[in-house]
């Protein structure tokens, strides 16, 4: 959903931060093991398949199967930003389909080291709670149409990508399968929220992805916010690569690169996308 990347490599991290970081790896780890113990265990056509909404900005209008929770976990770096010089993070993204139309998600940040006028620290970012409902069901060309709703129920303070963080959000989502290529678009409306001061903001992304040879797919995307406080707007292109191991495991990496001046200018990212493959119910 969104870009995500941690420039592990030479970044010290508060040793708060460092135990963060080694409890989220460990428990990755874990649970990829325990997917392919799992697998192991079941014929490969009985497994759900995984539904990834990263790393794109725009989410999937599909929902994930019912009953199975999906873990989509990222890490990502980033660099010249309206609030920032750099920053690096972890993220984690959970959803969970409780009826064929309705899915309820659960997105943080727990872990973010940056450096913002000279000065560098470690904090956590927000936490969005939301859900994310199909209006109408679509197959192959027809595409699927789907609303949703997001509210920061936590904001740690620290500096923000170039599209700020919402307190309120709503999406309308459109996905479909034409001639070969998949595309996921959204309209977005924000609530910015800058001390007293509440403002509109309205983005729209468009992502595109093809198969490439056996498991790998390429995803394109353009994506635009308009940026009320500072009277401008973010746009950006972002590449991802996608490697499907299994149906429910599912790795990416990529790039973002900001075509604005108030634009974050370059973001890397790598993560995976992990669905559970035993139903809750």
């Amino acid at each position: 959903m969104r870009r995500r990347f941690l420039a592990v490599c030479g970044l010290r991290l508060a040793p708060i931060c460092y135990l963060r970081v080694c409890a989220v790896l460990v428990a990755s780890a874990a649970l990829t093991w325990f997917a392919s113990v799992s697998a192991a265990q079941s014929p490969a056509t009985d497994e759900p398949e995984a539904n990834p909404g990263r790393p794109t900005v725009s989410t999937p209008a599909t929902l994930t199967p019912v009953g199975y929770l999906q873990f989509e976990t990222g890490v990502q770096g980033a660099r010249h930003s309206p609030e920032f010089s750099s920053r690096s993070s972890l993220n984690e993204t959970i959803k969970l389909s409780v009826v064929p139309r309705l899915e309820l998600l659960a997105s943080s940040e727990p872990v973010v080291h940056y450096t913002s006028s000279g000065r560098t620290a470690n904090g956590v970012a927000e936490v969005f709670l939301g859900a994310q409902a199909v209006v109408s069901p679509g197959e192959g060309a027809k595409p699927t149409v789907a609303v949703s709703y997001f509210h920061r129920s936590y904001d740690g303070g620290v500096p923000e990508l170039d599209f700020g963080s919402p307190l309120n959000s709503f999406l309308l989502l459109a996905s479909a399968d034409v001639k070969g290529f998949h595309y996921d678009a959204n309209a977005m409306l924000n609530e910015l929220v800058q001390g007293n001061v509440r403002r509109a903001q309205f983005g729209q992304s468009l992502s595109i992805s093809h198969p490439l040879k056996g498991k790998f797919s390429l995803s394109g995307e353009i994506w635009h916010f308009t940026q009320p406080f500072l009277r401008n707007n973010a746009v950006g292109n972002l590449w991802a690569v996608s490697y499907a191991a299994r149906r429910t495991l599912v790795f990416d990496g990529g790039f973002n690169r900001g075509l604005t001046g108030t634009s974050t200018r370059w973001e890397a990212f790598v993560g995976f996308t992990y669905l559970l493959p035993h139903r809750l119910w």
